[in-house]
């Protein structure tokens, strides 16, 4: 079930913008974009500074298409950038070392369906995103890289170009907050159209952000993983306690926010909240293998994180992945060559 919260109705539908016009000259910011962008700078942004320590560049890793040089391969070495032809002649493992862009680009693919307004406390899962969405960007902007959004609601229906600068920030910010609320009712969401849009959309290699609660109809796996081979691609995944396990509240009906669909259920009964959690654990289970087969990074950001933590997690996920991601993906003959070539060089 998507979740559980009425909706107001929803405005007439607003047109799609020209996303050459796009963000060309931001529209005057809400004031409220402002106030909360400023709250976030000085109680994130400044803990975030002292706290990261020059690690900056493991959130966002720059990919070069100039090839500067061959070398032998290391541990922790991209496996895809080996190459075999090298390989073949030296008898030894050798990797394409490439010019890293100065300027970097960061995209976020933002799933704005009715589910994710729900949440159990003080949250919802829309701010928590709204909130992790300006604090990385405005990280991001402030050393001179790019940011752009793709966002869907019934569909994907804006885009907002990469730029730089506090004040695109601003204006994605204003752009979540007050968008329109989807008409409860409209239809599940479509999560593949939304990573299909910023395949077409995103032509440079950068770092996609997909926010999402994942609440989707099946068939986002595949374009997922196709979006991975080409991007350094982050699944920051939205949860509420309350998806996962049922307090005893008695009567109750439960609201399908994105179908309309209700349901009387009575969570006093043990039995009920032992079948709910225990579904809501297969579902964990099945989306973390499948976010795990397409081979993205995951996030997972509940409405009760501490934002900075949040942050900290995910700058720690980034080191590992630099780590390795490569290393551990080198094959194993290969692996055995070296540490036979190694010895024998010792030896000697």
């Amino acid at each position: 079930m998507a979740w559980f919260r009425r909706h107001p109705p929803a405005p007439a539908p607003h047109a799609v913008p020209n996303p050459s016009r796009e963000g060309a000259v931001a529209a005057p910011v809400h004031g409220q974009a402002e106030r909360v962008l400023r709250r976030l700078e000085w109680t994130v942004l400044k803990r975030l500074d002292g706290l990261l320590m020059g690690d900056y560049r493991t959130l966002m890793r720059g990919a070069g298409l100039d090839l500067a040089d061959l070398r032998e391969y290391q541990l922790h070495d991209d496996v895809r950038h080996i190459d075999w032809n090298v390989t073949a002649r030296m008898q030894s493992p050798h990797v394409r070392v490439f010019t890293e862009d100065r300027e970097m680009a960061a995209w976020f693919l933002l799933d704005l369906s009715p589910s994710v307004d729900f949440g159990s406390g003080q949250q919802r899962k829309r701010h928590v995103s709204a909130e992790f969405v300006a604090v990385l960007a405005r990280l991001f902007t402030r050393r001179g890289n790019r940011v752009g959004a793709l966002l869907y609601g019934a569909g994907v229906d804006r885009l907002l170009p990469a730029r730089s600068g506090r004040q695109h920030v601003l204006h994605l910010l204003h752009s979540i907050q007050n968008r329109p609320a989807t008409a409860e009712g409209a239809g599940s969401t479509r999560l593949a159209d939304l990573l299909l849009a910023g395949a077409n959309s995103i032509r440079r290699r950068s770092t996609v952000f997909v926010v999402s609660d994942f609440i989707s109809e099946p068939g986002w796996e595949k374009p997922l993983a196709q979006l991975a081979l080409r991007h350094e691609v982050v699944a920051v995944r939205l949860t509420d306690p309350l998806e996962l396990a049922l307090p005893d509240l008695g009567l109750i009906t439960l609201r399908d926010a994105e179908t309309g669909e209700a349901m009387l259920v009575d969570t006093h009964d043990p039995a009920f909240r032992r079948r709910f959690a225990a579904i809501a654990a297969e579902r964990e289970d099945a989306l973390r293998a499948a976010l795990a087969q397409a081979g993205v990074d995951t996030l997972e950001l509940s409405t009760e994180d501490d934002l900075t933590n949040a942050v900290m997690r995910f700058a720690e996920l980034r080191r590992q992945r630099t780590r390795s991601s490569a290393g551990g993906g080198l094959p194993q003959h290969l692996h055995t060559a070296r540490r036979t070539r190694d010895n024998a060089a010792t030896r000697h």
